[in-house]
């Protein structure tokens, strides 16, 4: 059970959240009405595209799949932690993700359908940044295995077992996070449009300076303490 949680662990967790739910809104609303913070449902629509036959949808939704991964392939490259443990190489994974969504801003208001794949090479950065806590798994892009690990709590405590609050209150941070950054992201994209990736590229670039600074002010305790592989 978690013993400790640093307020960076939330307070940062909530910011990533936010921008994948961001993000997410805008793949939604504009994207074809594909999501870029995950991608579950473009892995069925491609299976679908092939099942009907339709070669030319597969190829065009499959690269979003292969940028998702060559996405998390970076952030591995460049932060190279199995555990979170926070240092500068955060921030310049996080300044690498905002570049991809401003890329990605570029590609869309040029009437490009590559900014969907950049966006999507986005997310799957920022969902290699963190892995495990205190043995718990940390995503900030999707909420399915949030949900998921907060419902199998809740039926181990109707067994009797301990019920872990520090888990659930920085599961459930997380999923504000992304609740209110898919609002901050439904209303811009209804204002600004293709433009609209210039919010989640805002708040990547944010998170990263703030980052950067809190570890040059506090370099001996950024570590998040006793991690472990789930």
């Amino acid at each position: 059970m978690m013993t400790k949680l640093p307020r960076w662990v939330e307070v940062g967790g909530f910011g990533l959240a936010a921008v994948a739910g961001a993000a997410n809104a805008v793949g939604l609303l504009g994207f074809r009405h594909q999501a870029v913070s995950h991608v579950t449902g473009t892995a069925t629509l491609v299976g679908l595209a092939v099942a009907d036959g339709d070669g030319a949808a597969a190829a065009r939704l499959a690269p979003a799949l292969l940028a998702f991964v060559l996405g998390a392939a970076a952030s591995g490259a460049i932060v190279g932690h199995a555990a979170l443990r926070l240092d500068r190489r955060y921030a310049v994974a996080l300044l690498a993700e905002s570049a991809l969504f401003v890329a990605a801003m570029v590609l869309l208001t040029a009437g490009s359908t590559a900014g969907h794949v950049l966006a999507s090479a986005a997310c799957g950065l920022q969902n290699g940044l963190v892995s495990t806590y205190s043995g718990a798994v940390v995503r900030t892009t999707h909420v399915t295995g949030l949900l998921t690990d907060l419902g199998t709590m809740i039926g181990h405590r109707v067994r009797g077992r301990p019920f872990d609050r520090r888990r659930a209150v920085l599961y459930l941070v997380l999923i504000s996070g992304f609740v209110l950054g898919g609002a901050v992201g439904a209303v811009s994209y209804r204002d600004l449009r293709f433009a609209a990736p210039a919010v989640p590229a805002a708040g990547a670039a944010g998170l990263a300076a703030a980052c950067w600074a809190y570890v040059g002010r506090t370099p001996a305790t950024t570590e998040a303490g006793p991690s472990s592989q789930p």
